[in-house]
């Protein structure tokens, strides 16, 4: 899951394009598995593991060395927003590992994407298509270090009917120098070249929008794997909202993504009280 940030934003907005541009001073990760709590695929066991082989990293720490750099420059052009970024910094989840292998790391990153958003039919569509750019081992060639990869997104959502929304998203993630990966494995199984995401997301609002009920779900077609997030949301008041939702996983490959989760399904309730 995305982590928060310290960070300075400053957007700059002219006739011709605007430009948001985001400095983080000290690196932060994603909240990523670690086996401290969830169980997960150790590759370098070739089994699922948890609290026996707890994940440790080499995080970069230093403030104004290691820091992130983000822009964005973007444009409306009738009622389409399109957008080009810039990233630099590392690996939000861990992307590597130690030349010990006793550590996971976060490899230098560069990132280079665009994007376009507007209106379809009577629905939003949205297209991106990211490079992710392995600084640090642009040649693939280290096992240790994750390869450069192409993303693609295409997605729309609709209002079906009143107060009832659908979205539907095609998520690939594509490889690179995927020669140079296989050439090199040490050991485990072979990734695929090619990740391909199917989700789904359905929202319906009732007794007049203080009832949200929706259901987001991925779907893997290769990986045979599903991971399904069901919620119910009732806000009593402005001030206070119960919640009550799950995170189910289904998969028949403890290697894969969202398989490695199978024996981590649970349900969860939820007080929130804004002031």
């Amino acid at each position: 899951m995305k982590a928060p940030s310290d960070a300075v934003k400053v957007s700059l907005f002219g006739d011709w394009a605007n430009l948001d541009i985001i400095y983080t001073p000290q690196f932060d990760p994603d909240r990523f598995i670690d086996g401290s709590r969830l169980s997960y695929w150790n590759s370098n066991l070739g089994r699922l593991a948890g609290e026996d082989a707890v994940i440790h990293t080499d995080k970069p720490n230093r403030w104004f060395k290691d820091s992130e750099l983000a822009v964005r420059l973007y444009k409306n052009i009738d009622n389409y927003e399109f957008a080009l970024y810039d990233y630099r910094g590392y690996w939000k989840s861990p992307g590597g590992q130690n030349v010990a292998m006793s550590r996971a790391i976060f490899p230098d990153l560069n990132v280079y994407g665009t994007s376009v958003r507007g209106a379809i039919g009577k629905g939003i569509g949205n297209l991106e298509v990211g490079y992710y750019e392995s600084a640090d081992d642009q040649s693939g060639k280290n096992n240790l270090i994750d390869n450069s990869k192409m993303r693609y997104l295409v997605g729309y959502t609709q209002e079906i009917e009143k107060d009832f929304t659908a979205g539907v998203q095609y998520y690939v993630e594509q490889m690179l120098d995927y020669s140079q990966y296989t050439s090199n494995l040490i050991s485990g199984p072979v990734r695929d070249k090619g990740r391909h995401l199917i989700t789904l997301r359905l929202t319906k609002l009732l007794m007049n929008q203080n009832l949200r009920c929706s259901l987001f779900t991925y779907y893997c077609p290769l990986d045979k794997n599903v991971y399904m997030r069901p919620n119910i949301n009732y806000k009593v008041n402005d001030n206070l909202a119960f919640e009550i939702g799950g995170n189910i996983f289904f998969g028949d490959y403890p290697n894969t993504f969202f398989g490695q989760f199978r024996n981590n399904t649970n349900v969860y309730l939820g007080v929130r009280y804004s002031f």
